[in-house]
């Protein structure tokens, strides 16, 4: 194997990790805030809901995201409509798998982080005249900066793991939708352990930095 077939399943889960862990910040931020201080009836099946890809197997997950999003289902058939070809076995089928399973464990840490905010300085903004985006950016994300970054890097790192859903709604196809865990199954099964160790080091390799991005971000 050259280097470029070695480097594909990198480059490519970085990229998947990178764009999915941007929308899971974005997508788990608005609904923590939502959320944190919400009180309407039925929050907790909502929460419930929000939640569920935490506790399901990746593989349920593929197998609902591809019928959900399958070239028989209407999303699908729109999707393929408006931009030509499917949804399933495609980068954005890998992204979606990647968001969809770690969107929880941002959302809970996020949620978590905003609920410790003084509700009383929110609203002290609030009297002076400030909007929600400058109570959010002037008083809520710096006290809970720590579960904001947190939140994010919790969800590259899951994004960069995913492999049950992946596999099941993107498949394997190499320089297309072959992230790191898929090329080791396939290297495993093949019985070519030495370059499974090889993506297997660079996993653990970029894991371990984002670990230590928290660990350095909560130490005081």
């Amino acid at each position: 194997m050259d280097w470029n077939d070695f480097a594909a399943p990198i480059w490519l889960s970085v990229q998947i990790a990178l764009v999915s862990s941007i929308l899971v910040f974005g997508l788990a931020t608005a609904a923590a805030r939502g959320m944190a201080r919400a009180k309407f009836f039925g929050k907790p099946v909502l929460e419930t809901v929000l939640l569920l890809p935490l506790v399901l197997s990746p593989t349920v997950i593929g197998f609902v995201l591809l019928v959900a999003l399958g070239r028989r289902s209407w999303i699908g058939q729109a999707y393929e409509w408006l931009v030509g070809q499917p949804i399933v076995f495609s980068w954005i089928a890998a992204v979606i798998a990647s968001v969809v399973v770690a969107f929880p464990l941002a959302y809970r840490t996020i949620k978590t982080g905003l609920e410790e905010v003084d509700g009383e300085l929110q609203e002290a903004a609030r009297a002076y005249g400030a909007n929600e985006w400058q109570v959010f950016r002037w008083i809520t994300a710096p006290l809970a900066s720590r579960s904001l970054v947190t939140g994010y890097v919790l969800g590259f790192a899951r994004s960069l793991g995913e492999f049950g859903a992946t596999l099941m709604i993107a498949g394997n196809i190499p320089h297309r939708t072959q992230t790191i865990p898929t090329a080791i199954y396939i290297a495993v099964d093949s019985g070519n352990m030495s370059l499974a160790w090889a993506w297997a080091g660079v996993t653990v390799l970029l894991s371990f930095l984002m670990l230590l991005i928290i660990s350095r971000k909560q130490c005081p």
